[in-house]
């Protein structure tokens, strides 16, 4: 196999031909700037608003406020470079397809691949999550769904085992913690069939199929459905904000930032997460009804809107309570109960379960019109592109999205993925910035134009400046990273120290790299500033889920070159 086919490019034609195949079913265009708009909000207030924001506020402080507003800051840059892109080749696809254009197959693989695994892990975690605030709100009108069918087999077997040792050792059951009995009654209580226990989370069953259906149904139908749950949400959010103002003590935000720089940075993968998802209406880009206009607007508008929310409620929580009882996983609810206002709990909790249902929406929309797009490149089999004639959708694409999401959900406990999740997303957005300065080297006229500044300057001063800031405010630490020293009263040694630092080098590394090509090529400080913002948060990621990440690619590309790399179209042009 000769090397250099690995980097084969597409053509924006061949792409652009592609998706007009007068042959194939086109996909239906229904979308507006408000349907893209609510789309992205469907998609970004969901887990984040819910549960992830608890910890970070208990991480930073009301400082965390400002963790947000660096965050979207971060995925504006981003949503620039994917509104440039969709100027260009306005089809489904994303970043993968953006990467075709602009790197080559190799890249574009590695990069549909790592948003498979954001979008199928992020749904199970959607669903497993939505579950458990749907089962707590049913239970709390009285109604009690057996524990078999609210937990997954595995956590059912090994809880079982584990509180099966504890009472031999003399705990008594009423001792045990929650979880640790809903695992020994599921076991205990679950029907079998041949000896084999039936043990499964229905009710995340049950949401995905339902979602997959309307998915299926088609686009104007999932848009509705958006529109109306990011109506609610919104609304539950607002009264939210309102209601809490009248409880905050201002004695709660001192101090402001109580566990410095790297307090509120500690929170940098819970936040980003919370903005996860924005993305994923670029892959409706050929059911817009005027792409190049609306999908800028549209990304731009969710951003903005979120992000608002998103301080406002972090200001609020920090406000009403001290910072350091918010590492709950339901941190809106736990505020109000606190302060006895019950009635505002189940009126949050319903918003959760209507929130976490509109998350699964827009990504059961995503992950679908990825594989269709590899599937039209020939890097997966031809059943994955074909389009429903009467509902316009890719069928077969969303029916394995539900299968696969639906028995993950069905049996997998999926305990800590949400940096898993943003690392995998940080990569695209990594690559589509990058992929906007190559279309700057490659001359690509575009119809939408980020505003052009050099960064010819600007980027080694703030580099510079950013590494004074650092030694001023966080001397230790910065002192630490450079000499890889281990933390006082860490069992590491040096050594383990410095791999724990490789995400950082890598991003020193890569930043100097851009230092030089800025300085040379005069590249546009927009993108550049989006690859050096979305690359930062990735070094924050802790190693082990970089490791995570590896594996998952290594897997990736195992199945690229057994299939992928044979069955390109573009390798069957060049033969």
């Amino acid at each position: 196999m000769n090397i250099s086919t690995l980097f084969r490019k597409k053509s924006i034609e061949q792409i652009l031909q592609a998706s007009t195949d007068p042959s194939q079913v086109g996909l239906a265009k229904h979308l507006g700037v408000k349907d893209l708009t609510s789309l992205g909000i469907a998609a970004i207030i969901g887990a984040g608003i819910f549960t992830t924001i608890g910890q970070a506020s208990a991480d930073g402080g009301p400082a965390v406020a400002f963790l947000f507003i660096f965050t979207s800051i971060a995925c504006g840059f981003a949503a620039f470079a994917y509104a440039e892109f969709a100027s260009v080749v306005p089809v489904s696809g994303s970043a993968y397809t953006y990467s075709y254009v602009a790197f080559g197959e190799l890249f574009a693989w590695v990069i549909g691949w790592a948003l498979i695994m954001e979008y199928a892990i992020g749904n199970i975690t959607v669903a497993i999550g939505w579950s458990g605030y749907f089962t707590e709100l049913v239970a709390s009108m009285g109604l009690h769904f057996p524990a078999w069918t609210t937990i997954d087999y595995f956590s059912a077997s090994n809880g079982f085992k584990e509180t099966q040792e504890l009472l031999a050792s003399g705990t008594t059951l009423d001792s045990l913690t929650f979880v640790q009995k809903e695992a020994y009654t599921a076991w205990l209580e679950a029907p079998s069939i041949g000896g084999l226990r039936i043990i499964a989370d229905f009710p995340a069953l049950f949401i995905t199929f339902l979602i997959t259906w309307l998915v299926y149904k088609g686009i104007k139908e999932s848009k509705n459905a958006a529109n109306a749950m990011v109506i609610i949400k919104i609304s539950v959010v607002l009264l939210v904000i309102a209601v809490g103002a009248f409880y905050v003590d201002i004695d709660n935000w001192n101090p402001f930032a109580p566990n410095g720089i790297s307090g509120v940075l500690k929170g940098v993968s819970a936040v980003f997460f919370a903005y996860i998802g924005f993305d994923a209406i670029s892959t409706t880009a050929e059911e817009c009804k005027n792409p190049q206009r609306d999908l800028p607007r549209g990304m731009m508008w969710a951003i903005i809107i979120c992000t608002i929310l998103y301080i406002l409620i972090a200001l609020v929580l920090t406000g009403m309570v001290k910072y350091t009882e918010l590492a709950v996983n339901d941190p809106l609810a736990f505020v109000f109960k606190k302060l006895d206002l019950k009635w505002l709990s189940g009126i949050i909790a319903v918003s959760a379960v209507i929130a976490m249902a509109s998350v699964l929406l827009v990504f059961q929309i995503g992950q679908p019109r990825i594989w269709m797009s590899m599937s039209r490149d020939g890097l997966l089999p031809k059943r994955f592109a074909k389009i429903h004639p009467k509902h316009n959708t890719p069928a077969f694409s969303t029916i394995i999205t539900g299968v696969i999401v639906g028995g993950g959900a069905l049996f997998l406990n999926m305990e800590t993925v949400t940096d898993l999740c943003s690392i995998g997303t940080l990569f695209a957005f990594v690559l589509v910035c990058a992929g906007v300065l190559r279309l700057e080297e490659m001359g690509v006229e575009r119809k939408f134009k980020t505003p052009y500044v050099n960064s010819k300057w600007i980027l080694p001063i703030g580099f510079i400046v950013g590494l004074i800031v650092s030694y001023i405010y966080n001397t230790d630490s910065f002192v630490r990273f450079i000499t890889s020293a281990p933390e006082e009263g860490s069992n590491m040694n040096s050594l383990v120290a410095f791999f724990h630092n490789v995400p950082m080098w890598i991003f020193f590394t890569v930043v100097v790299i851009l230092i030089v090509r800025s300085f040379t090529r005069n590249y546009s400080l927009i993108p550049v500033l989006g690859l050096v913002c979305c690359l930062y948060m990735m070094a924050q990621i802790e190693l082990k889920n970089w490791i995570g990440f590896m594996v998952w690619l290594v897997i990736g590309l195992v199945i690229y070159f057994l299939y992928g790399n044979k069955h390109s179209k573009l390798a069957q042009e060049h033969n």
